[in-house]
Parts: structure tokens; C-alpha cells; sequence
């Protein structure tokens, strides 16, 4: 097997970890998943680098930042959930996010480039320049007017998941539940078909990832883009309210989409339990699944490092080559490896943004 294969990831949140645990992108360290140094170990080329604000009654007080865990404890059931966020809030800390990016890439001296286009994307993953793209997860910092997507595509905003797993003005998230459907709750508000238009037009991707079942078909019903889920699982291998059931794979392939498959235990396993002495097979047993229902065209990774627990085996961005040698044991071979690794999510990119 070529080891020089590049990883593209669909989803992680090291800029949340980064504030989090106060570490930097550019030291090595033995804290959360994702720096620069243990990215080259691992062959990882870049991802798309989450914005994820934390609920105002989540952020502890004086200015820290919040502790992963406690933020999502209240978002277990839909009678927990808080009210959604003020607009205030959510624009403030989403902005402080996208200039910590930014603030990443000036610091790399060339190391690293936050990409708008799949052309981008592809020279840097080819010259070794790691890639970063910004994604919004959740879209609490948008006005209804769409004044701030505007401001915020121009500075480079070219992936956006309607919901995290909580209601916003737009739509509503799946609770982390188990077991459970994915169908808890109802879809789209008006605004939120509103939001889905202008993504369209603006060649933003939308992420179809922690959206319940209702919305999903309402943003199939009027999106044009092919269907993504940059980070989610088998809803028949593991009945998280977070996966994807097999009908929604179906209009996902029907629609020339694809999924990211998601490394965290919990929406890996069959019992769900947040487990990581977990094999390294179960992330192999989820891609196969998707690749016979999808095709190897519309399968890659979404490995929501930094913001999950995935199987000791991998524990963090120096394990990629361990998942490629384990997916290449059962049976791919370089061809398709290159399409999971990174060459299906500059196609779907490519689909979506039209450069």
C-alpha cells in the first residue's frame, strides 16, 4: 500500500480544542487529536475546521473556555435543550473562531491554507500544503436576513451544517439519544428553507450532519447540490439518533452525495456505549456498509477528532495509516483507498462549490 496516500478529514474541532486546552497548532503534543506535527505523522492533508459556539449557559464564568463535556450534557434529550442562543452571542464567538483560523494560517509560514475552491484544495493536498476549510457547525452566528452569510462567505465560509445537535431558527438538531430514530422532531422552519436557497447560491455545501430526519427531507426536497453528511454513521449498524438510516443513504447516493464516516465509539458501536477499547474493524465494518449502499464514490472520513472518542487503536491523528492498512487488509485496494482518503471529497467540493 502507497503510505503516501493524503487524508482529507470531513469534520474536526481542534479549534475548539485548541482554546480549550490552550495547546498550539504548530508544538507537538500528547492533548487532544489534531496539531501540525502529529497531522504530517499521520499523512493527514487538511479538513474542514469546525466553528462551534457553546450554549451562554454552558461558558464557564471570567472568560475561560467551556469544557467539551459539560456543554453537551444538557443536549442528551429534547426536554433539556435551552432556548436557542442570542444572535449577539453566537456571531461574537463564531467570529473569534474564524480569526483564530485565520490567525493559524498566517502564524504557519506556508504550512497551511484555508482553501475556497476544490482546485485549492487538490495543489495543496498534491504540495503538501495543509489544507483548511471553514466550516460552521451550526448556523446560530446567521441572521434571518443573511447579511452575516454573506460577510462571512466572502471570508471564506464555504461548508455549513444548518444544526448542531440543538434547535436554532432554522431547524432542529438530533439529541445525542441512543437507541433511537434520527426522526425527533419536526424539519425546516421557513427561514431555514430560506437559508438553504442562499447556500445554494452561493456555493455554500451544506452539511446534513446532526440534522434530524424531517429536515434532512426537506433540504432534499429543495437542494440542489448533492447531499452530504461530513461526519455520520450507520444507522443499521449502530441506531444512534445521530446516523443515517438506510432510506437517507439512498437519496444521498441518488443525489451523487456522500458521507464522512464518523470515528467516535459511541455512534460506531452497536450497543452505543462511548467505549475506546473499541476494534479498529467497527470504523472498517461502517465504511463497507456505506460503500455497498453508496458506492466507493460516496464514502470518505468525518473523523470529528478533537470532539469524539475514537478506538484506542487510532487515539488520534498519527493512527490514520493503522485505519488505511485495515481497510486495504479487507480488501481495497490503492484506487479506492485514494477515493476514501481524499479524492471523493474534492468531487463532492467541486459539485458544490462549481471550481
Amino acid at each position: 500500500m502507497d503510505a503516501r496516500i493524503p487524508i482529507y478529514d470531513g469534520h474536526n474541532d481542534t479549534l475548539l480544542s485548541l482554546r480549550t486546552a490552550g495547546r498550539s497548532f504548530f508544538q507537538r503534543s500528547d492533548e487532544g487529536h489534531v496539531d501540525l506535527p502529529r497531522a504530517r505523522e499521520g499523512g493527514l492533508g487538511g479538513g474542514l475546521f469546525a466553528v462551534w459556539v457553546p450554549d451562554p449557559d454552558t461558558e464557564p464564568p471570567g472568560g475561560r473556555e467551556p469544557d467539551p463535556a459539560a456543554a453537551t450534557a444538557p443536549y442528551h434529550d429534547e426536554g433539556t435543550m435551552p432556548a436557542p442562543m442570542p444572535l449577539s452571542h453566537a456571531q461574537r464567538y463564531a467570529l473569534s473562531e474564524v480569526a483564530d483560523l485565520y490567525r493559524l494560517e498566517a502564524a504557519s509560514d506556508g504550512q497551511a491554507k484555508v482553501v475556497r475552491s476544490a482546485a485549492e484544495l487538490r495543489d495543496c493536498l498534491l504540495r503538501g500544503i495543509f489544507a483548511m476549510q471553514l466550516h460552521f457547525e451550526g448556523a446560530e452566528p446567521i441572521d434571518r436576513d443573511f447579511d452575516a452569510l454573506q460577510v462571512f462567505h466572502r471570508a471564506g465560509l464555504r461548508s455549513l451544517g444548518l444544526v448542531w445537535s440543538r434547535p436554532n431558527d432554522f431547524a432542529h438538531g438530533v439529541p445525542f439519544k441512543f437507541p433511537s430514530s434520527p426522526d425527533t422532531g419536526p424539519g425546516l422552519t421557513d427561514a431555514g428553507r430560506a437559508l438553504v436557497r442562499a447556500c445554494n447560491e452561493l456555493g455554500i455545501m451544506l452539511d446534513l450532519s446532526h440534522l434530524n430526519e424531517r429536515g434532512f427531507w426537506d433540504v432534499a426536497a429543495i437542494s440542489d447540490p448533492p447531499l452530504v453528511a461530513t461526519h455520520s454513521g450507520a444507522h443499521a449498524l449502530s441506531p444512534s439518533s445521530r446516523n443515517l438510516t438506510d432510506k437517507q443513504l439512498a437519496a444521498i447516493r441518488d443525489s451523487e452525495g456522500m458521507v464522512g464516516v464518523n470515528f467516535h465509539v459511541g455512534f460506531l458501536r452497536a450497543d452505543g456505549v462511548d467505549d475506546p477499547d473499541t476494534p479498529l474493524a467497527t470504523i472498517a465494518d461502517h465504511v463497507d456498509y456505506l460503500v455497498e449502499r453508496l458506492g466507493v464514490d460516496k464514502v470518505g472520513f468525518g473523523s470529528d477528532f478533537d470532539g469524539a472518542i475514537p478506538p484506542a487503536a487510532i487515539g488520534d491523528v498519527t493512527g490514520l495509516p493503522r485505519l488505511l492498512s485495515a481497510l486495504h487488509e479487507v480488501g481495497y485496494d490503492e484506487e479506492a483507498l485514494a477515493k476514501l482518503a481524499y479524492q471523493n471529497w474534492i468531487r463532492v467540493l467541486r459539485a458544490t462549490w462549481g471550481r
